[in-house]
């Protein structure tokens, strides 16, 4: 009965004894591995792995362990030469007293895959893209790397990887050159790290690379390594691309016992790596996980706040220096938490950002700043310009335009009363691109604003063909022109540069009243800052307002 069992099964079945000979093979073993039948009978069955997993995996097959033990991918020989990559499951076979007499090796059909087109069979447990493992086979050769790792007390780093920028690669040059950069990535990890290494493909743009160390500094070096290997310039699309990779480490056994709390902390410690700009790694802390939660709870109060109307808008002034009036404001969030009080925007946009939420709470600020424009007109007060900061996925999506409309519509606020913010950042992806999207605002008759101008990266050749209607003036080269020429320099320049462009120029950050003066005797006329006012809520704002007779 047993003989007639394995000739049916479809699942590849190995019986050795106690010291690995082989003692019986079935005909879909024969098959998998293109032996003739009987040619294994009695022969060492480590032969078939030897040199092909790490080292000490045919000692662990053939080990007194407790209970069986199942591999997700594991290399064996085929009779041809060549490796194999399959499942496998060992179970010991037990005498009365409990000692194990035989082993019992079952290769899981399911475990290959055939490709269609050429009926060759596929490697199981790999990325199809890069043809680095993927996160199950990793999981694999985690655990067995900590089993060796724990009979000799030693440990082993996980490196969570994941490139910066990478949608911004995306989205200039489309999925296939995205492709081609993550399998080029693949490529330069696979020749920095040691044959004792893994690396892997999680997902996306995240990869992985498992070492055993002997000391903390052994995964300092292979992530070092790998920074400066992705560093050099990758050539896609006819296209000199650089990138970063963002990296988290988490070490066996101080940070986890497994490869799921390792994966856990190592992303963890990424995420703080991107959040510190990238392009460089970090060891998880355990405080990296308290941090996570709490990140969690801002993003879950965060789209509460916009469901329970709790942002409200503050406006700072900006002050026509020759008639000491308002001339103009810029609508800054605020979120009023129930619990936490006032939140300012530094600590809550970045999560917004990340989450996908910027796009909906750019739309809310957009909308309340035309209704309150157009309330303090109603009311008898001298028009004023608002100025909405647009974030960079919201000058990107589609339907900006619309909401712009939608906004103005509305409201019934005349479309020169609203000016947009952007930041000259934001409009160096696709410059092309860019312009375009700025007409199209221009053309509803609304301004343009670049902000923070001078701290970017954009030419001035770009400059003369932006449709804006205002250059501001960053307060980095406001807030000491009283005593650094250099900055002096440059801001007189910025407001030579938009008299001559024609546009409007507006200086930020003004607290002293030798900024003013200075930038009043040098022709900047519309000033904004704490020595005029700090951001006001709209009651107290209004107060500021004129209100011709």
């Amino acid at each position: 009965m047993f003989a007639a069992v394995l000739d049916a099964t479809s699942d590849a079945v190995l019986l050795t004894d106690r010291a690995g000979n082989i003692r019986e093979v079935n005909p879909a073993f024969n098959k998998l591995t293109g032996f003739a039948p009987g040619a294994l009978i009695g022969k060492d069955a480590r032969e078939l792995f030897r040199d092909l997993n790490d080292a000490n995996f045919c000692d662990e097959l053939w080990s007194d362990a407790p209970a069986p033990r199942h591999y997700v991918s594991v290399r064996s020989k085929h009779a041809d030469g060549r490796a194999q990559v399959h499942g496998l499951s060992m179970t010991p076979i037990r005498d009365g007293s409990g000692t194990p007499t035989d082993f019992l090796a079952v290769i899981l059909s399911d475990s290959f895959q055939a490709d269609a087109a050429s009926g060759e069979t596929r490697r199981v447990g790999y990325d199809s893209l890069t043809g680095l493992p993927d996160r199950a086979l990793l999981a694999d050769r985690v655990g067995q790397t900590i089993l060796n790792a724990k009979r000799a007390n030693k440990s082993i780093a996980l490196l969570v990887m994941g490139l910066d920028r990478f949608a911004v690669i995306n989205d200039a040059l489309g999925y296939a050159a995205g492709d081609q950069l993550l399998k080029e990535v693949a490529e330069r990890l696979g020749k920095v790290i040691r044959s004792s290494d893994t690396a892997a493909r999680l997902d996306g743009d995240k990869f992985a690379v498992m070492t055993p160390i002997s000391a903390i500094d052994d995964s300092v070096i292979v992530a070092e390594k790998v920074l400066a290997a992705v560093r050099k310039p990758f050539h896609i699309k006819n296209e000199e691309v650089f990138v970063t990779f963002s990296i988290g480490i988490a070490i066996y056994p101080t940070d986890g016992e497994d490869f799921n709390d390792l994966l856990k902390d190592g992303l963890s410690a990424m995420q703080h790596a991107k959040s510190g700009g990238g392009a460089e790694y970090r060891f998880f802390a355990s405080d990296m996980n308290t941090k996570a939660r709490n990140r969690l709870d801002l993003e879950k109060r965060l789209r509460a706040a916009l469901m329970n109307e709790e942002f409200v808008l503050f406006y700072q002034p900006k002050m026509d220096v020759l008639t000491n009036r308002v001339k103009g404001a810029e609508a800054l969030i605020r979120w009023r938490d129930p619990k936490h009080g006032m939140i300012g925007p530094g600590e809550f946009i970045p999560i917004a950002e990340e989450c996908g939420l910027i796009v909906d709470i750019g739309t809310w600020c957009l909308r309340e700043a035309c209704r309150q424009t157009k309330a303090w007109q109603d009311a008898g007060y001298a028009p004023i310009r608002m100025s909405v900061n647009v974030s960079a996925h919201q000058f990107k999506a589609k339907d900006l335009l619309d909401k712009v409309k939608n906004a103005l519509t509305d409201s019934g606020l005349d479309p020169k009363w609203l000016e947009l913010e952007i930041t000259e950042s934001m409009l160096m992806n696709d410059v092309e691109a860019a312009i375009a999207r700025m007409q199209s605002v221009r053309d509803l008759g609304c301004g343009l604003s670049i902000d923070d101008f001078g701290t970017g990266y954009s030419s001035l050749s770009y400059l003369s063909r932006f449709p804006i209607t205002t250059l501001k003036i960053d307060r980095a080269f406001v807030k000491d022109v009283q005593e650094n020429q250099n900055t002096k320099e440059i801001a007189r320049a910025i407001i030579g540069l938009s008299r001559g462009l024609n546009l409007e120029v507006v200086a930020e950050g003004a607290e002293l009243l030798e900024h003013v003066q200075f930038l009043k005797d040098n022709g900047c006329d519309i000033i904004q800052g704490f020595f005029f006012s700090k951001p006001l809520e709209a009651k107290a704002f209004e107060a500021k307002l004129y209100r011709p007779a």
